[in-house]
């Protein structure tokens, strides 16, 4: 096996670490170290289910040397796991996910029976090999992005984030989006379904997805926001939505990573409607209005 193919999965060396049985003792002393910072991480991480290094920095520490000390301090004590996959040349970022005690900790807030530390590591081993893993970490990048360029913005913020289940629960399994968010930016609240696409299957299954979100009905139909990897895939999108229509009454907007890098991101003017001209922000987009939305939400 090739060693870009192998992956690095670093178990806790504590009391608390994979292999040990967890009592309801140790996890009542580790939530006496716990930081309200450490424990909205546990909880993005159950949702969410993995973050890299990079976007932890972004969500919740000014500076990536602090947030690796903080994550390497959890990580000693069995409240986070990690992975990374080699690859030539240089190494890749960590991949965070819940650990054994971290998981622990979050079933005894809901009253739940602590998980075998074992069970744990063996959720951890099955995401660092899942095939759909880049996508995940792009769809959680998307709104990452949105929550660091609030932290330094007054009257900004990212009031829901949805993961894909969740998403699939509330639409009764009608579609799948790959997450739900409701934006709040200049009085607005703009609430949307998000479909990342890495630019690995045909356009036509991408336009696709569409007719889907015009089943649920007026009072659901979020702008429905396709992020792509290039502005090149985004204008070939583009083109293809111009000969094949989109339903009534739904927005659909695009935007490109590639261009969103030197225009503030997902929360820039990055956003393009097909058939209109130019690029807007999210607040700018058909449909929304100061105060409030034509939604339900």
């Amino acid at each position: 096996m090739e060693r870009n193919r192998l992956i690095d999965i670093k178990p806790s060396t504590t009391a608390a670490g994979p292999t040990a049985h967890l009592t309801a003792t140790a996890v009542a002393d580790e939530l006496s170290r716990i930081t309200p910072r450490d424990r909205q991480l546990l909880d993005l991480l159950d949702q969410h289910r993995t973050f890299t290094t990079g976007q932890i920095t972004d969500l919740a520490f000014t500076s990536v040397g602090r947030a690796r000390n903080r994550l390497s301090d959890l990580h000693r004590r069995g409240v986070l796991d990690r992975f990374r996959h080699y690859h030539r040349p240089g190494s890749q970022s960590w991949r965070w996910t819940v650990g054994p005690l971290g998981a622990a900790i979050v079933a005894a807030s809901r009253g739940e029976p602590m998980p075998r530390p074992f069970a744990v590591r063996d959720a951890t081993a099955r995401l660092a090999t899942s095939p759909t893993l880049s996508h995940l970490l792009a769809v959680n990048g998307f709104f990452v992005a949105l929550t660091a360029y609030a932290r330094t913005r007054d009257g900004v913020g990212l009031a829901r984030w949805w993961n894909e289940a969740r998403c699939r629960e509330a639409c009764g399994g009608l579609i799948r989006p790959d997450g739900h968010g409701v934006w709040v930016a200049a009085g607005q609240r703009v609430p949307f379904w998000l479909e990342v696409d890495l630019g690995t299957e045909p356009l036509h299954r991408v336009v696709s997805k569409v007719d889907g979100y015009a089943n649920l009905g007026p009072r659901r139909a979020y702008p429905v926001l396709f992020w792509l990897p290039t502005a090149v895939r985004e204008a070939n999108l583009h083109a293809l939505i111009a000969r094949t229509g989109l339903p009534d009454g739904l927005t659909v907007a695009t935007g490109a990573a590639d261009h969103a890098i030197g225009h503030g991101g997902p929360a820039g003017p990055v956003w393009h409607v097909p058939g209109r001209a130019g690029r807007v922000t999210l607040t700018d987009l058909p449909g929304a209005t100061v105060g409030g939305t034509r939604w339900d939400e």
